[in-house]
């Protein structure tokens, strides 16, 4: 695919992305679950760490991406189009970004790079763009090798991406949601409920709740916590604080 068309692409992505965060970053404020802490100097940090990431698009992402896609291995039979091969293609993605959140908290390099998302003390939508760009190009790198391996047409991979970042920003969210519709939607998909344990500041928690749009993944692979959501539940990172965003950047390379 022409990169002025991936681009292009890509661009109409950001555009759905942002609709949607300032409208759940509105919802969240107006009806919250927890007291909003860290304030404006959080949220710009966030949005710092975000901004980072797409910068860096046009020059790394998007042309590991392109590169993939033109070299993945042709064994597709032509009969597998339409929706129900792009919702194939969608299921086998969120199996594999299920995996790869989970090797980020087992694998002590990628946590490196991972724990600059979850050093996060209050969760909003503004924590779903929070990752460092570090962990961004690594995780470019893997999914490529997915899309090579499998033959992923772009057109799966960019709704995933798009699924993906939406629902990021939903169960991110500080949005306060009758009780018996979360109930009812943590069955199928992740909810605030489900990830805010994940963002637990105990690691056991931190260590479990790995599924990012379909919650049926955890309770496949025996990884959901069973702790239950509170108001008050502390985020974070066990026996750490957050930091400033230039020590956010450089946080990965220092020695421990």
């Amino acid at each position: 695919m022409d990169v002025t068309v991936l681009q292009n692409i890509l661009l109409g992505k950001g555009g759905i992305v942002i609709a949607v965060l300032v409208a759940v970053f509105a919802a969240e404020r107006i009806f919250p679950v927890a007291r909003v802490i860290g304030g404006l100097r959080r949220n710009l940090r966030n949005l710092g760490l975000s901004g980072f990431n797409f910068v860096l698009a046009p020059f790394i992402v998007i042309p590991v991406t392109q590169y993939a896609d033109v070299h993945a291995f042709d064994w597709r039979p032509e009969a597998w189009i339409g929706w129900w091969a792009i919702a194939i293609d969608l299921l086998v993605l969120d199996l594999w970004i299920y995996w790869w959140h989970r090797a980020n908290h087992m694998l002590p390099f990628l946590w490196r790079f991972h724990e600059v998302h979850h050093l996060d003390e209050m969760l909003d939508s503004t924590s779903a763009l929070r990752f460092h760009f570090g962990e961004v190009i690594l995780s470019s790198l893997v999914r490529a090798l997915v899309i090579v391996a499998l033959d992923m047409p772009l057109a799966s991979v960019v709704i995933f991406e798009i699924l993906v970042t939406v629902t990021a920003i939903f169960h991110h969210s500080n949005l306060r949601l009758p009780a018996p519709v979360e109930k009812v939607l943590s069955a199928f998909i992740v909810t605030p409920s489900i990830h805010w344990v994940h963002h637990h500041a105990i690691q056991n928690d931190t260590d479990s709740s790995y599924a990012t749009v379909l919650s049926v993944w955890d309770r496949l692979f025996a990884s959901r916590s069973a702790t239950v959501r509170t108001a008050d539940l502390r985020i974070g990172v066990e026996g750490r604080h957050d930091q400033s965003l230039p020590r956010l950047v450089v946080r990965p390379f220092w020695r421990r």
